[in-house]
């Protein structure tokens, strides 16, 4: 989209312009002069991309056929070639010291000679800058010509998709709905119980588009409507007038109630219609609907027309953002029901419907049983994609042939058959939703490969190094693209995972299978990026990209790669091509010599060329689980990176040359460890780490630092942390007793320190010092502790801010739940590996209050566990296991009404048979949807672990 690069342009050159000022004296107004233009073009681009994408699908709703979409290509290129001549003017100066306004000259170089070089290098720019400004006016004028910077910004579901297939939702007979029962059930017995909450209350429906929201809505309203004094149901979209909302809203209460509109209605200003509704409600009882709500600034709409008159009023909104529903409770109590995609049995139901409708309903023939299930699949348990899917089924010859071909295209018909373009249609509105620079975010989702599971800690410093996080002065850009993705997952964009796991990368995201399709679309058309598969061999010659991803493709294409591609990302997702080729370091150094993304993770990669120092603009590289065993010193010349993570690789130790990488914000080496927890010899203890030297001290403005041997890395080293003040993620491992206040000492001046991670050097140490822990930072939110520390240190009770807590090795003596649970505001916790010597643990009444996750793992003493009713409130998730002594179930488990699943780890087969039905404790666990035990089984291959569903 034009306006996305036309953003991304004007940061540059707004940072452009703030750090060469200097050296660009004679420039400076001419290139201000083209921030100026673009800036005037910018605040009609969003509507402009969106005309360009339907003249694309030839749609008639645009009247200049063609024109708007020449415009913004053209607009979009100039906007590359900004970027372009920026980066390379800093690389070209870069390679040559002497033309930098800030580094010391070449000595070699006499003063005529400094003087033609800073000349030349000063008319190359301005000559090249003359030229793009010329462009921009040039696109400026043609857009005024023809009208294109009027463009109506008035768009809705209804303009872009040409029909409006929630229309149809909502005349749909019982018997063609699937899935809603419990949902609708839920909501209307919320609705009409008038003793729960008699002030006015909000419901909000939340889900991404084609999820049946407003089905499941209009099923609500129909049942539920007559138990009210009046009732309205308004769709609102993307775009509506508040008059006109006022004015439908009021029409509707009179035409339930079979009165007259009130006289003159249709002429009131805003504010005699909010009087009117006002005064309508005064003694009623009402409920009203409102579908398909975009902005959070609804609400300061409506929040005084709909008053609270406490007689129980009821104001339900469906929406595709979270915080839309989250804005109303700055006045009004708010419940949020999150609408799931189908599961497999409901989806293949809905499915079988629509595409043998004309057969006996709901069976399919056994030989196209299997593609159904995939075609299902494909549909990502979305009813929209599953309507449509089958209903173009059904008009098909019910052959192999036939279903095969279009699972196999179906990427290809979402976007051409008529049937099917609706979907994309409905779901490219909330990509047009979003500002450019979460756009931008969003489209990079497209450069992993389909059901990628993205971890952020990743995922987020890409973004930084690419410039889509703006900067701002009270945060760092890791927590304001965490903002970014956030908001992405509130707005149904995103998805988030979770591990059983819960190290910093345990946390995932993925986008849905259908939306992953909307952003290969786009990425292409718009010049984002490529993914190269296993398909296609070579570019095309007339493909231009910004970035490049290789899925289950060859790495040998690059060699085909023009330097005019002027690529920014290359990412390889092959695990099995080997690349470690001298002529693949030779054509990413010399043709992609903008490069700023560089990940390598996951694949057979076993060294890095000397030659990655040529790469200046390189700020992201990542060697993840590569076979890479060491760092060649000219790392150090890569002086804007901002990402260095070598975790899972055999690197062991950062070069002393780490020290000249002053932008450096994350450093990740190798120690990140999955719970291991099949076998019984491992702990966290045991994980090794990197060693960093001397100089370290210098990386001022790191965020993030794991996992550091300390033993290894020295005395002199952990002082210098004390100087990185920045820092919010720490993590070290093998920390020796004597080293533990050396450690606090330097702890103590992180402000901003969040996520603590310290494991000791012996888990036996018998004389470990734990006094070093007296006093924690209160900052911290996650805090994993692996040291035999005997007694919990009352400075951990006082982490008021703690999220997420993990001991171990400890070998405390008292029940460690006496000591936390004050910690109200845990949502994780874990007692593993030995930390409790004990023979029981008590949950009191009232204690961990939001608790959702909790593990107690690997304790050889415990015999017992006891759970008050009152306590764990709201716990979902339970493992427990591998502790031998315990034989029976958690007393008291009943009480816990919120379980979603339990894990029962290597329990004796008594303890197994009590949990099956029939069994003396089956009562006790049978209200958890999902129970599964755990148990060793001897193969082929020796011992292994399986899971088996109890119930």
């Amino acid at each position: 989209m034009a306006e996305m690069a036309v953003g991304l342009a004007i940061d540059r050159l707004v940072r452009f312009l703030t750090h060469e000022r200097k050296l660009l004296r004679g420039v400076h107004s001419k290139v201000s002069g083209i921030k100026n233009e673009l800036e005037a073009i910018q605040c009609f681009l969003k509507d402009a991309d969106m005309k360009a994408d339907l003249e694309a699908q030839g749609s008639e709703a645009s009247g200049r056929a063609g024109g708007v979409r020449l415009w913004v290509k053209e607009l979009r290129e100039v906007a590359f070639h900004i970027e372009d001549i920026i980066d390379e003017y800093a690389d070209h100066l870069e390679r040559h010291p002497g033309r930098t306004g800030h580094d010391c000259f070449i000595a070699s170089l006499g003063k005529v000679g400094r003087s033609i070089i800073k000349l030349k290098a000063h008319h190359h720019i301005a000559s090249r800058i003359k030229e793009i400004r010329k462009a921009v006016v040039e696109i400026k004028e043609r857009s005024e010509r023809y009208g294109f910077d009027s463009i109506d910004s008035t768009y809705d579901c209804r303009y872009v998709s040409g029909y409006d297939p929630r229309k149809g939702s909502m005349y749909l007979e019982d018997d063609d709905v699937v899935g809603i029962e419990s949902p609708r059930d839920e909501l209307v017995g919320w609705l009409l119980n008038k003793d729960q909450q008699p002030r006015r209350a909000v419901i909000s429906v939340v889900g991404m588009g084609g999820l049946g929201k407003t089905t499941l809505a209009r099923k609500v309203y129909d049942r539920v409507r007559n138990h009210f004094d009046c009732h309205a149901w308004i769709t609102v979209s993307q775009s509506y007038r508040k008059e006109e909302l006022l004015k439908n809203v009021i029409k509707q209460f009179c035409k339930g109630n079979k009165e007259p509109a009130p006289e003159g209605i249709d002429s009131m200003d805003e504010d005699a219609l909010t009087e009117q509704v006002r005064e309508y409600l005064q003694q009623k009882r009402y409920v009203v609907f409102y579908d398909d709500v975009w902005k959070k600034e609804f609400w300061g709409d409506i929040q005084h027309v709909l008053l609270d008159n406490k007689i129980g009023g009821r104001i339900v909104i469906t929406t595709r953002s979270k915080e839309v529903g989250e804005f109303c409770k700055i006045s009004s109590v708010v419940y949020v029901h999150e609408l799931k995609p189908l599961n497999p049995e409901k989806a293949r139901e809905l499915f079988f419907k629509k595409a043998f409708q004309s057969e006996v309903v709901g069976l399919c023939p056994p030989d196209l049983e299997d593609l159904s299930h995939k075609i299902v699949e494909r549909c990502g348990g979305l009813p929209l994609a599953i309507v449509a899917v089958g209903g173009l089924l059904s008009t098909k010859d019910k052959t192999i042939y036939e279903w095969k071909k279009l699972h196999d295209g179906l990427s290809s018909e979402l976007e051409s058959n008529l049937h099917l373009t609706s979907i994309t249609k409905i779901l490219s509105l909330s990509y047009y939703d979003l500002p450019y620079y979460l756009k931008c975010c969003f489209l990079y989702f497209g450069m992993y490969p389909e059901d990628y599971w993205i971890a952020p800690t990743r995922l987020i410093p890409k973004w930084i190094a690419e410039g889509f996080v703006k900067p701002r002065k009270d945060k760092p850009p890791q927590e304001v693209g965490e903002e970014y993705l956030t908001e992405l997952i509130d707005r149904s964009l995103v998805q988030k995972l979770k591990t059983s796991d819960w190290t910093p990368n345990a946390i995932y995201c993925q986008v849905h299978d259908l939306l992953y399709d909307v952003i290969q679309t786009k990425m292409k058309d718009l010049s984002f990026g490529h993914v190269l598969s296993e398909n296609e061999s070579s570019f095309s010659g007339g493909l231009v990209t910004r970035r490049i991803s290789i899925v289950n493709g060859s790495c040998n294409v690059l060699h085909n790669v023009n330097q005019s591609f002027q690529v920014r990302s290359f990412l390889n997702f092959n695990s099995s091509d080997k690349i470690f080729t001298k002529s693949i370091w030779r054509t990413l150094t010399k043709n992609f010599n903008l490069l700023k993304v560089l990940d390598f993770e996951n694949s057979i990669l076993d060294y890095i060329h000397d030659d990655i120092g040529s790469l200046y603009h390189l700020r992201y590289l990542n060697i993840n689980n590569t076979k890479v065993k060491m760092l060649p010193r000219s790392i150090g010349k890569l002086v804007n990176l901002e990402t260095l993570d070598s975790g899972g690789s055999f690197v062991v130790e950062i070069p002393a040359e780490i020290k000249r990488l002053t932008k450096l914000l994350f450093l990740f080496g190798c120690g990140e460890y999955e719970y291991n927890l099949d076998d019984p010899h491992f702990h966290p203890s045991q994980v090794k780490g990197i060693k960093v030297h001397e100089g370290i001290g210098c990386l001022e403005a790191l965020q993030s630092l794991a996992f550091v041997d300390a033993s290894e890395t020295g005395v002199e080293v952990l002082k210098e942390f004390g100087k990185l003040t920045q820092l919010r993620y720490l993590a070290i491992q093998k920390l020796r007793s004597e080293d533990g206040r050396i450690l606090l000492g330097a702890i103590e001046k992180m402000a901003h320190l969040k996520y603590l991670h310290v494991s000791t050097m012996d888990e036996d140490d018998a004389s470990f010092d734990s006094e070093w822990l007296s006093s924690l930072p209160r900052s911290l939110e996650i805090l994993c502790l692996t040291a035999p520390i005997r007694k919990l240190p009352e400075s951990i009770t006082r982490l008021q801010y703690l999220e997420r807590l993990e001991i171990g090795g400890s070998k405390l003596e008292e029940d460690p739940v006496k000591s936390l649970k004050n910690l109200h505001n845990l949502v994780e916790m874990r007692i593993v590996y030995d930390a409790y010597n004990g023979e029981e643990m008590q949950f009191e009444k009232g204690v961990f209050p939001r608790l959702k996750e909790l593990r107690i793992m690997h304790l050889s003493g415990l015999k017992s566990i006891v759970i008050e009713e009152g306590a764990l409130s709201n716990l979902q998730d339970l493992w427990i296991g591998l502790c031998p002594k315990l034989l029976k179930v958690p007393i008291g488990i009943q009480h816990l009404k919120e379980l979603e699943s339990v894990l029962f780890h290597s329990i004796p087969i008594e303890f197994q048979q009590s949990l099956k039905p029939g069994g003396d404790h089956h009562h006790t666990v049978q209200h958890v949807p999902l129970v599964l035990i755990r148990y060793k089984c001897d193969d082929d291959d020796g011992e292994s672990f399986e899971t088996s569903r109890l119930f």
